[in-house]
Protein backbone atom coordinates (compact mmCIF):
# COMPACT_ATOMS: atom_id res chain seq x y z
CA UNK A 1 0.00 0.00 0.00
CA UNK A 2 1.23 2.94 -1.10
CA UNK A 3 1.95 6.18 1.70
CA UNK A 4 -0.56 8.23 0.02
CA UNK A 5 -3.31 5.69 0.07
CA UNK A 6 -2.43 4.67 3.59
CA UNK A 7 -3.03 8.15 4.65
CA UNK A 8 -6.22 7.94 3.29
CA UNK A 9 -7.33 4.89 5.29
CA UNK A 10 -5.70 6.41 8.26
CA UNK A 11 -8.03 9.93 7.79
CA UNK A 12 -11.13 7.82 7.45
CA UNK A 13 -10.33 5.82 10.84
CA UNK A 14 -9.45 9.22 12.96
CA UNK A 15 -12.90 10.69 11.56
CA UNK A 16 -16.00 9.80 13.91
CA UNK A 17 -18.61 8.26 11.95
CA UNK A 18 -21.33 6.58 13.78
CA UNK A 19 -24.40 4.80 12.03
CA UNK A 20 -26.66 7.80 11.00
CA UNK A 21 -24.04 10.75 11.53
CA UNK A 22 -21.88 9.44 8.30
CA UNK A 23 -21.68 13.22 6.81
CA UNK A 24 -17.98 13.79 7.84
CA UNK A 25 -16.59 11.20 6.15
CA UNK A 26 -18.74 10.44 3.71
CA UNK A 27 -17.72 14.15 2.57
CA UNK A 28 -13.90 13.18 2.51
CA UNK A 29 -14.89 10.15 0.91
CA UNK A 30 -16.22 12.15 -1.94
CA UNK A 31 -13.53 14.23 -1.92
CA UNK A 32 -10.75 12.07 -2.60
CA UNK A 33 -12.78 9.81 -5.00
CA UNK A 34 -13.68 12.89 -7.71
CA UNK A 35 -10.41 12.89 -8.40
CA UNK A 36 -10.73 9.69 -10.60
CA UNK A 37 -14.37 8.46 -10.71
CA UNK A 38 -16.15 9.69 -14.47
CA UNK A 39 -19.25 10.60 -12.16
CA UNK A 40 -20.26 11.15 -8.35
CA UNK A 41 -23.51 10.15 -7.19
CA UNK A 42 -25.05 10.58 -3.96
CA UNK A 43 -28.97 10.04 -2.66
CA UNK A 44 -31.16 10.66 0.20
CA UNK A 45 -29.80 8.13 2.56
CA UNK A 46 -25.91 9.33 2.37
CA UNK A 47 -24.56 7.07 0.28
CA UNK A 48 -21.79 8.58 -2.11
CA UNK A 49 -20.92 6.54 -4.90
CA UNK A 50 -18.00 6.68 -7.68
CA UNK A 51 -19.21 5.30 -10.81
CA UNK A 52 -16.79 4.60 -13.60
CA UNK A 53 -18.07 4.00 -17.26
CA UNK A 54 -21.41 4.94 -16.30
CA UNK A 55 -23.02 4.47 -19.78
CA UNK A 56 -21.79 0.52 -19.54
CA UNK A 57 -25.37 -1.60 -19.87
CA UNK A 58 -23.56 -4.03 -17.42
CA UNK A 59 -23.26 -2.64 -13.36
CA UNK A 60 -21.59 -3.84 -10.90
CA UNK A 61 -22.20 -2.43 -7.55
CA UNK A 62 -19.62 -2.51 -4.91
CA UNK A 63 -20.45 -1.71 -1.57
CA UNK A 64 -18.44 -1.03 1.89
CA UNK A 65 -20.58 0.90 4.93
CA UNK A 66 -18.34 4.03 6.51
CA UNK A 67 -20.30 4.15 9.40
CA UNK A 68 -19.07 2.57 13.19
CA UNK A 69 -20.99 1.57 16.23
CA UNK A 70 -21.36 4.20 18.39
CA UNK A 71 -23.11 5.02 21.88
CA UNK A 72 -26.55 7.04 22.03
CA UNK A 73 -27.38 9.67 24.95
CA UNK A 74 -30.42 8.56 25.86
CA UNK A 75 -30.80 10.45 29.64
CA UNK A 76 -28.91 13.18 31.58
CA UNK A 77 -29.29 13.00 35.46
CA UNK A 78 -29.40 15.45 37.64
CA UNK A 79 -25.79 15.10 38.63
CA UNK A 80 -24.71 15.79 35.42
CA UNK A 81 -23.96 11.92 34.20
CA UNK A 82 -24.87 10.83 30.32
CA UNK A 83 -26.85 7.34 30.15
CA UNK A 84 -26.40 6.00 27.21
CA UNK A 85 -27.88 2.82 24.80
CA UNK A 86 -26.10 1.70 21.88
CA UNK A 87 -26.07 2.29 17.95
CA UNK A 88 -25.33 -0.99 16.46
CA UNK A 89 -23.38 -3.77 18.35
CA UNK A 90 -21.66 -2.46 21.19
CA UNK A 91 -20.23 -4.94 23.87
CA UNK A 92 -20.76 -3.35 26.99
CA UNK A 93 -17.62 -5.45 28.57
CA UNK A 94 -15.48 -3.57 26.14
CA UNK A 95 -17.19 -0.35 26.90
CA UNK A 96 -16.07 -0.08 30.88
CA UNK A 97 -13.28 2.05 31.20
CA UNK A 98 -13.11 3.84 28.03
CA UNK A 99 -12.70 7.59 26.78
CA UNK A 100 -15.23 8.51 24.77
CA UNK A 101 -16.12 11.11 22.44
CA UNK A 102 -19.51 13.11 22.96
CA UNK A 103 -20.32 14.73 19.36
CA UNK A 104 -22.30 17.72 21.06
CA UNK A 105 -24.65 19.98 20.30
CA UNK A 106 -21.96 22.94 20.25
CA UNK A 107 -18.61 20.19 19.53
CA UNK A 108 -17.12 17.87 20.20
CA UNK A 109 -16.77 16.91 24.08
CA UNK A 110 -14.35 14.49 26.51
CA UNK A 111 -15.65 11.64 28.65
CA UNK A 112 -15.06 8.69 30.34
CA UNK A 113 -17.42 5.73 31.19
CA UNK A 114 -16.79 5.13 34.64
CA UNK A 115 -16.50 1.98 36.72
CA UNK A 116 -17.72 1.19 40.67
CA UNK A 117 -14.55 0.21 42.07
CA UNK A 118 -13.40 -3.11 42.98
CA UNK A 119 -12.89 -1.61 46.31
CA UNK A 120 -16.40 -0.75 46.84
CA UNK A 121 -17.84 -4.37 44.97
CA UNK A 122 -17.20 -3.69 41.21
CA UNK A 123 -19.73 -4.61 38.50
CA UNK A 124 -22.31 -7.10 38.90
CA UNK A 125 -21.46 -9.80 36.20
CA UNK A 126 -24.39 -9.62 34.37
CA UNK A 127 -24.07 -6.40 34.05
CA UNK A 128 -25.18 -4.47 30.82
CA UNK A 129 -25.54 -0.66 29.31
CA UNK A 130 -27.60 0.66 31.24
CA UNK A 131 -25.61 0.05 34.10
CA UNK A 132 -22.27 2.06 32.82
CA UNK A 133 -22.32 5.87 32.51
CA UNK A 134 -20.08 8.46 30.82
CA UNK A 135 -18.69 11.43 33.42
CA UNK A 136 -17.53 14.62 30.85
CA UNK A 137 -17.05 16.70 34.17
CA UNK A 138 -20.44 18.59 34.60
CA UNK A 139 -21.94 18.79 37.80
CA UNK A 140 -25.40 18.83 37.00
CA UNK A 141 -28.06 18.35 34.55
CA UNK A 142 -28.58 22.26 33.69
CA UNK A 143 -24.77 22.05 32.93
CA UNK A 144 -24.65 19.06 30.52
CA UNK A 145 -27.77 20.41 28.85
CA UNK A 146 -25.72 23.29 27.67
CA UNK A 147 -23.10 20.53 25.72
CA UNK A 148 -25.35 17.58 24.84
CA UNK A 149 -28.72 16.65 24.36
CA UNK A 150 -30.54 13.47 23.99
CA UNK A 151 -29.71 11.77 20.91
CA UNK A 152 -26.18 12.87 20.38
CA UNK A 153 -24.14 10.01 19.68
CA UNK A 154 -20.66 8.97 21.43
CA UNK A 155 -17.86 6.99 19.79
CA UNK A 156 -14.56 5.88 21.44
CA UNK A 157 -11.94 8.20 22.15
CA UNK A 158 -9.09 6.30 20.18
CA UNK A 159 -6.63 6.36 17.19
CA UNK A 160 -5.61 4.02 14.91
CA UNK A 161 -2.38 2.01 15.34
CA UNK A 162 0.06 -0.16 13.10
CA UNK A 163 1.51 -2.46 14.37
CA UNK A 164 5.06 -3.88 13.49
CA UNK A 165 4.62 -2.52 10.41
CA UNK A 166 2.03 -5.24 9.61
CA UNK A 167 -1.31 -4.56 11.46
CA UNK A 168 -3.59 -2.37 11.91
CA UNK A 169 -5.91 -2.11 14.73
CA UNK A 170 -8.05 0.54 16.41
CA UNK A 171 -12.05 1.43 16.25
CA UNK A 172 -14.43 1.39 13.79
CA UNK A 173 -12.60 -1.24 11.06
CA UNK A 174 -15.74 -2.35 10.60
CA UNK A 175 -16.21 -1.15 8.09
CA UNK A 176 -13.96 1.99 7.18
CA UNK A 177 -11.91 -0.25 5.62
CA UNK A 178 -14.48 -1.35 3.44
CA UNK A 179 -15.19 1.98 2.29
CA UNK A 180 -11.51 2.36 1.50
CA UNK A 181 -11.54 -0.83 -0.11
CA UNK A 182 -14.33 0.16 -2.90
CA UNK A 183 -12.53 3.47 -3.41
CA UNK A 184 -9.38 2.20 -3.68
CA UNK A 185 -10.79 -1.21 -6.56
CA UNK A 186 -12.62 2.59 -8.33
CA UNK A 187 -8.88 3.81 -8.36
CA UNK A 188 -6.84 0.93 -9.71
CA UNK A 189 -9.71 0.45 -12.41
CA UNK A 190 -9.51 4.02 -13.54
CA UNK A 191 -5.87 3.31 -14.22
CA UNK A 192 -6.06 -0.16 -15.66
CA UNK A 193 -9.27 0.46 -17.71
CA UNK A 194 -12.69 -2.11 -17.59
CA UNK A 195 -15.14 -2.66 -20.08
CA UNK A 196 -18.17 -3.06 -17.21
CA UNK A 197 -20.01 -0.26 -15.06
CA UNK A 198 -18.46 -0.17 -11.70
CA UNK A 199 -20.63 1.55 -8.97
CA UNK A 200 -18.49 1.71 -5.80
CA UNK A 201 -20.27 2.95 -3.01
CA UNK A 202 -19.70 3.92 0.03
CA UNK A 203 -22.87 2.90 2.18
CA UNK A 204 -24.55 3.88 5.36
CA UNK A 205 -26.54 2.80 7.97
CA UNK A 206 -24.96 -0.48 7.97
CA UNK A 207 -24.07 -1.20 12.05
CA UNK A 208 -28.08 -0.76 12.84
CA UNK A 209 -30.65 -0.87 9.47
CA UNK A 210 -28.76 -1.44 6.40
CA UNK A 211 -30.83 1.06 4.41
CA UNK A 212 -28.01 2.88 3.26
CA UNK A 213 -27.83 -0.33 0.61
CA UNK A 214 -31.14 -0.86 0.07
CA UNK A 215 -30.99 2.91 -1.47
CA UNK A 216 -27.63 2.36 -3.39
CA UNK A 217 -28.94 -1.04 -4.95
CA UNK A 218 -32.58 0.44 -5.62
CA UNK A 219 -31.64 3.71 -7.20
CA UNK A 220 -28.49 1.48 -9.28
CA UNK A 221 -30.23 -1.39 -10.20
CA UNK A 222 -27.16 -3.18 -10.67
CA UNK A 223 -26.46 -6.80 -12.39
CA UNK A 224 -24.46 -7.74 -9.65
CA UNK A 225 -23.65 -6.83 -6.04
CA UNK A 226 -20.57 -7.22 -4.26
CA UNK A 227 -20.51 -6.51 0.18
CA UNK A 228 -16.87 -5.63 0.99
CA UNK A 229 -17.15 -5.79 4.65
CA UNK A 230 -15.45 -8.04 7.62
CA UNK A 231 -15.64 -10.84 9.30
CA UNK A 232 -14.61 -12.86 12.43
CA UNK A 233 -10.51 -13.93 12.43
CA UNK A 234 -10.61 -16.62 15.13
CA UNK A 235 -6.78 -17.15 14.95
CA UNK A 236 -5.79 -15.50 19.12
CA UNK A 237 -6.20 -16.94 22.08
CA UNK A 238 -9.93 -17.99 23.71
CA UNK A 239 -11.79 -18.86 20.32
CA UNK A 240 -13.43 -22.24 19.76
CA UNK A 241 -12.02 -22.87 16.09
CA UNK A 242 -14.30 -25.97 16.18
CA UNK A 243 -17.33 -23.63 16.50
CA UNK A 244 -16.58 -20.44 14.84
CA UNK A 245 -14.46 -21.60 12.11
CA UNK A 246 -10.71 -20.95 10.98
CA UNK A 247 -10.17 -17.99 9.64
CA UNK A 248 -6.75 -16.33 9.85
CA UNK A 249 -5.01 -12.55 9.09
CA UNK A 250 -2.35 -12.83 6.28
CA UNK A 251 -4.34 -15.70 4.76
CA UNK A 252 -6.30 -13.77 2.25
CA UNK A 253 -9.60 -12.68 1.60
CA UNK A 254 -12.74 -14.62 2.73
CA UNK A 255 -15.38 -15.34 0.44
CA UNK A 256 -18.55 -16.42 2.05
CA UNK A 257 -20.80 -19.70 0.93
CA UNK A 258 -24.63 -20.12 1.56
CA UNK A 259 -28.03 -19.59 0.29
CA UNK A 260 -27.79 -15.84 -0.51
CA UNK A 261 -24.53 -15.91 -2.55
CA UNK A 262 -24.37 -16.40 -6.09
CA UNK A 263 -22.53 -19.25 -7.39
CA UNK A 264 -21.37 -17.96 -10.94
CA UNK A 265 -19.91 -14.75 -8.61
CA UNK A 266 -18.07 -16.91 -6.60
CA UNK A 267 -16.40 -18.94 -9.22
CA UNK A 268 -15.14 -15.93 -11.07
CA UNK A 269 -13.67 -14.92 -7.65
CA UNK A 270 -12.12 -18.43 -6.96
CA UNK A 271 -10.75 -18.22 -10.70
CA UNK A 272 -9.13 -14.89 -9.91
CA UNK A 273 -7.59 -15.65 -6.87
CA UNK A 274 -6.03 -18.94 -8.84
CA UNK A 275 -5.36 -16.85 -11.50
CA UNK A 276 -3.07 -14.35 -9.01
CA UNK A 277 -1.53 -17.36 -6.85
CA UNK A 278 -3.51 -15.90 -4.06
CA UNK A 279 -4.89 -17.82 -1.52
CA UNK A 280 -8.68 -17.26 -0.09
CA UNK A 281 -10.57 -18.17 3.24
CA UNK A 282 -14.28 -19.41 3.71
CA UNK A 283 -17.22 -18.67 6.05
CA UNK A 284 -20.51 -20.16 6.08
CA UNK A 285 -23.58 -17.85 5.83
CA UNK A 286 -26.37 -20.22 5.30
CA UNK A 287 -29.39 -17.81 5.88
CA UNK A 288 -27.92 -14.61 5.76
CA UNK A 289 -24.47 -12.70 5.59
CA UNK A 290 -25.58 -9.59 8.17
CA UNK A 291 -23.87 -7.74 5.78
CA UNK A 292 -25.42 -4.92 3.14
CA UNK A 293 -25.42 -8.24 1.08
CA UNK A 294 -28.70 -8.63 2.65
CA UNK A 295 -30.83 -5.76 1.55
CA UNK A 296 -29.18 -5.54 -1.92
CA UNK A 297 -29.89 -8.39 -2.79
CA UNK A 298 -33.39 -8.05 -2.64
CA UNK A 299 -34.22 -4.50 -4.24
CA UNK A 300 -35.50 -4.09 -8.00
CA UNK A 301 -36.18 -7.20 -9.26
CA UNK A 302 -33.34 -8.72 -7.29
CA UNK A 303 -29.71 -8.63 -7.77
CA UNK A 304 -27.23 -11.48 -7.61
CA UNK A 305 -24.77 -11.08 -4.46
CA UNK A 306 -21.57 -12.42 -3.10
CA UNK A 307 -19.51 -10.82 0.07
CA UNK A 308 -15.96 -10.61 0.23
CA UNK A 309 -14.77 -9.79 3.70
CA UNK A 310 -11.56 -8.47 5.39
CA UNK A 311 -10.83 -10.76 8.59
CA UNK A 312 -10.73 -8.88 11.82
CA UNK A 313 -10.15 -9.51 15.11
CA UNK A 314 -12.05 -8.57 18.33
CA UNK A 315 -15.14 -7.48 16.53
CA UNK A 316 -16.81 -4.29 17.67
CA UNK A 317 -14.28 -3.33 20.05
CA UNK A 318 -11.85 -0.38 20.59
CA UNK A 319 -8.89 -2.23 19.02
CA UNK A 320 -10.54 -4.33 16.03
CA UNK A 321 -7.52 -5.46 14.46
CA UNK A 322 -6.99 -6.06 10.61
CA UNK A 323 -4.31 -7.29 8.49
CA UNK A 324 -2.63 -4.25 5.85
CA UNK A 325 -1.62 -7.76 3.22
CA UNK A 326 -5.18 -8.45 3.31
CA UNK A 327 -6.37 -5.05 2.65
CA UNK A 328 -4.04 -5.14 -0.14
CA UNK A 329 -4.82 -8.57 -1.54
CA UNK A 330 -8.83 -7.51 -1.28
CA UNK A 331 -8.34 -4.68 -3.41
CA UNK A 332 -5.99 -7.27 -6.16
CA UNK A 333 -8.56 -10.18 -6.37
CA UNK A 334 -11.32 -6.93 -7.26
CA UNK A 335 -9.90 -5.45 -9.53
CA UNK A 336 -8.51 -8.39 -11.83
CA UNK A 337 -11.73 -9.44 -11.52
CA UNK A 338 -14.15 -6.75 -12.74
CA UNK A 339 -11.59 -5.78 -14.57
CA UNK A 340 -11.42 -9.30 -16.65
CA UNK A 341 -15.83 -8.76 -16.96
CA UNK A 342 -17.11 -8.53 -20.44
CA UNK A 343 -20.45 -7.86 -19.57
CA UNK A 344 -21.77 -10.98 -21.37
CA UNK A 345 -21.51 -13.13 -18.23
CA UNK A 346 -24.38 -14.84 -17.49
CA UNK A 347 -25.26 -14.67 -13.30
CA UNK A 348 -27.61 -17.77 -13.28
CA UNK A 349 -26.69 -20.62 -11.52
CA UNK A 350 -28.24 -22.57 -14.17
CA UNK A 351 -25.58 -21.11 -16.78
CA UNK A 352 -22.80 -23.56 -16.06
Amino acid sequence: MKEVNREFLLELLHTPSPSSQEMEIQKKWMKYVKDFADEIKTDHAGNVIGVLNPDAPFKVLLAGHSDEIALVINRVDADGFLHFDKMGGINPKAAVGMKVNVLGLHGNVKGVIGVNAQHHGGLKDDFDLQDLFIDCGYQSKEEAEKYVQIGDLAVYDTEPEVLMDRYLAGRGLDNRTGSFIVAEVLRRLSEKGCEVGVYAASTVNEETNMGGAYFAAAGIEPDMAIACDVTFATDYPGVNRNKHGDVKLEKGPVLAKGAPINRNINKWLERTARKLGMDVQYELTPRMTGTDADKMRLTGRGVPVSLVSLPLRYMHSPVETVSLKDIDEEIELLVTMISDLTGEESLNPLDD
